[in-house]
């Protein structure tokens, strides 16, 4: 006698597929956003060693800060409105990583400086770049990535920290700052 399955256990069964997928889906979909927001990370750095080079090739007496605006103008399309941006724990940056004066750039992303008033050492500021513009999440290290400016160079966040470091700050509990660089340097998201 043949044994077939009845309409009850084809109904858990498929109830239990579908609990699955739900639980799943989310899990790729966020895997494949963070994917895309870190390979526009990649092409930024790109973007941005050849700025770099345009400020130091222009052959005037400005400062650099002058000079940086005036080759960063071309990049940018206007003013965006300002928006949070949260650490990847879930707080809120410190005076330090706020910025105020956001703008949109020619790919929709956002881009803020922050040029401090007397530079840290060799540090003359910062450069906060949202990677999908003001669409969500406006996290640190899932869309939102970091620059340090020097007078001879962009680097990104915690470049010089070690790598157990950087993991660590790219961690559910770390701030999302350190993603800049390790995610560059083949770091994966958890």
């Amino acid at each position: 006698m043949k044994k077939a399955f009845t309409i009850i256990e084809v109904s858990i069964l498929f109830v239990i597929f579908l609990i699955v997928a739900f639980l799943v889906a989310p899990l790729s979909l966020d895997d494949t956003m963070q994917a895309r927001n870190t390979s526009r990370w990649r092409n930024v750095q790109s973007d941005f060693a050849n700025i770099f080079y345009s400020v130091n090739t222009q052959n005037n007496e400005e400062n650099f800060q002058n000079k940086f605006d005036s080759v960063i103008a071309g990049e940018v399309t206007g003013d965006a409105k300002p928006y949070k941006i949260t650490f990847l724990n879930g707080t809120f940056p410190n005076n330090t990583y706020r910025f105020n004066e956001y703008k949109t750039t020619t790919n929709n992303a956002v881009l803020s400086v922050k040029f401090f008033d007397k530079p840290q050492g060799d540090l003359l500021g910062l450069l906060m770049y949202d990677v999908n513009g003001p669409s969500k999440p406006n996290v640190w290290g899932k869309d939102v990535f970091g620059l340090n400016i020097y007078s001879d160079r962009f680097e990104p966040f915690c470049k010089n920290d070690s790598v157990s470091i950087q993991k660590q700050g790219c961690s559910k509990d770390g701030t999302g700052l350190c993603c800049s660089n390790y995610y560059l340097i083949g770091g994966s998201f958890e």
